[in-house]
């Protein structure tokens, strides 16, 4: 693993690091905690990360000066004397990231915030100015900021439910409630390649049922009140996705079982029905991956007679890939940029 260009921007100011105890947020899954523990070899480091990939790559390194944790909600009853943001996609995840972690700062803890210019960084001193006595650039290389505070000591109690936020869908006389945290896919509305998916799936659905990259639960909830004799199972990377979706089937009284995978890592079952609104972004960047790795080997993953409805932008090439791994693939809808594409084992 190379060091991203946020990370060498960081360590290019590796006085600023120096700490007892630093805590990572949302760190890249690279070399930067085995370089700084070189550096500070007496320095403790947590990783906090809700990327499910990030967080295995460097578990993985199993560097004793590294704790790693996964999860939708940092949780610790250490004080940090130094915070580090990799900012994220969404603006809105990067309040909630400050809000969650005020908690375990010790007074005037130094923060710093990194990520790429056109990723929303440059409105970090506005959007911390609740958390933070002052915030300001110190640094900027390869299409990247770094942004140096300080803590304002102000303990803003964080409560996980006042984040979340719903809106109501209704589709073929299904009626649905949806919530998810920030920074999860179609946070606010049901979006148009979900909505084409769901106009659009077996006319008949029973048994155990996959959801990939479930996102907050949208397609396993309206599957869920829809066809009676199914068993949901719902796999994300993201914790906060994976949060959302409990919540959402919770909401609608429903149940299944939710777990995170990168890609398929975690499936051990099979399954009559696979879905998927595959993703094909991680963080800012394009990465179509994990998705071609899910269309590869998912027909392991397949009962007897099993199939397969993904939607996806109609530009990428996921029906070949479907066709020459699991077999010959249909296209069953094709509107507004999306395809709707069906296979059968």
């Amino acid at each position: 693993m190379s060091l991203s260009n946020t990370s060498q921007l960081l360590l290019r100011n590796i006085d600023l690091l120096e700490a007892k105890q630093v805590l990572l947020v949302n760190p890249p899954a690279d070399f930067l905690t085995q370089e700084y523990s070189q550096q500070y070899p007496n320095c403790n480091i947590d990783c906090f990360n809700v990327n499910y990939m990030e967080h295995l790559a460097i578990a993985k390194l199993k560097n004793p000066q590294v704790n790693c944790y996964f999860s939708a909600c940092y949780h610790s009853t250490l004080k940090h004397d130094l915070a580090i943001f990799f900012f994220p996609k969404s603006k809105t995840e990067f309040s909630f990231m400050l809000s969650m972690i005020n908690h375990a700062l010790v007074s005037h803890a130094k923060i710093l915030i990194i990520g790429e210019n056109n990723g929303g960084v440059k409105s970090a001193p506005k959007l911390s100015q609740d958390f933070l006595n002052y915030c300001e650039k110190i640094d900027s290389a390869r299409h990247c900021s770094l942004f140096l505070g300080e803590f304002n000591n102000k303990i803003i109690n964080f409560c996980l439910d006042d984040w979340f936020k719903n809106y109501q869908i209704s589709l073929n006389d299904i009626e649905l409630t949806i919530t998810s945290l920030p920074g999860v896919f179609s946070q606010n509305a049901l979006d148009i390649g979900t909505k084409l998916l769901l106009d659009n799936l077996p006319a008949k659905m029973s048994g155990k049922i996959l959801d990939f990259g479930c996102g907050a639960g949208v397609i396993s909830a309206y599957i869920g009140k829809k066809y009676n004799l199914t068993e949901l199972s719902l796999l994300d990377i993201n914790a906060l996705a994976l949060k959302s979706a409990e919540k959402t089937l919770a909401i609608n009284n429903l149940s299944g079982h939710i777990f995170a995978s990168d890609s398929l890592s975690n499936v051990k079952e099979k399954y009559q029905h696979v879905v998927s609104n595959p993703p094909f972004h991680q963080g800012l960047k394009t990465h179509y991956a994990s998705t071609e790795a899910f269309l590869s080997n998912i027909k392991n993953s397949l009962l007897k007679k099993g199939d397969i409805t993904i939607v996806a932008n109609n530009f990428l090439k996921y029906q070949s890939i479907m066709t020459e791994k699991i077999g010959k693939t249909e296209t069953i809808m094709n509107k507004n940029g999306f395809c709707v594409y069906y296979c059968q084992k």
